[in-house]
């Protein structure tokens, strides 16, 4: 069995650099100090779910921000995204990983219903698939796992639209790989996202309004 990384790609919670869709809602330190909380949830997450190493793919790079003052737990693997456009950093690192021979999982910090059972069906998948893949209700995804590793899947790839589960979907097809796809879920990234965020996250920030049954 193929051993699996999961690796979290994550943005610094600094007013004004992180969550930006969300400052009409939140205001800049509103919005960083959710995506603080996020983070440390994912990270939490990660770990608990025992599938194998848990990397923190991070920028700004660790010489440039003090990621270790936040006060995350230990056991932790960290390394810098690096320059280039999303698909570039996520690239790097499903090739860096995939090439050691390990099946990676990747996500970011912006789905706190991406919990551990959801990870382990994803690490599951893998060993049966060549990928798998969490679609999120606004038409990106919020996991992407990988047995493999292609260029394709990362390069010109519509970041921050609608099209992008869709689209690396068709290029997933196109490349002959099996794909699981895993139920779709919720991210938190507009402020019309802001309903679907659990009540434990939400103390000391604007009111917004709860989801209706």
């Amino acid at each position: 069995m193929k051993p699996t990384r999961i690796v979290i790609i994550a943005k610094a919670p600094i007013p004004g650099f992180c969550k930006t869709r969300l400052i009409p809602a939140l205001g800049e330190h509103g919005a960083a100090q959710l995506a603080q909380r996020m983070l440390v949830r994912t990270v939490h997450t990660a770990l608990a779910t025992q599938l194998g190493p848990v990397e923190l793919c991070v920028t700004p790079g660790l010489q440039d921000f003090d990621w270790q003052g936040m006060g995350l737990p230990d056991g932790l693997v960290w390394s810098d995204q690096g320059e280039g456009d999303l698909g570039a950093r996520m690239g790097r690192a499903a090739q860096r990983v995939t090439e050691k021979g390990e099946a990676i999982v990747l996500i970011g910090t912006d789905c706190p219903a991406l919990d551990s059972p959801v990870l382990r069906s994803a690490a599951a998948a893998l060993q049966r698939h060549e990928a798998a893949l969490v679609p999120t209700a606004d038409g990106g995804y919020a996991l992407l796992g990988l047995h493999r590793f292609h260029p394709v899947l990362f390069d010109a790839m519509p970041w921050s639209t609608d099209a992008v589960a869709v689209e690396t979907q068709r290029r997933l097809d196109r490349l002959g790989w099996r794909l699981c796809r895993l139920p779709t879920l919720h991210d938190i990234d507009e402020p019309h996202d802001l309903p679907w965020l659990p009540a434990e996250l939400r103390d000391d920030l604007p009111a917004f309004p709860c989801p209706t049954p």
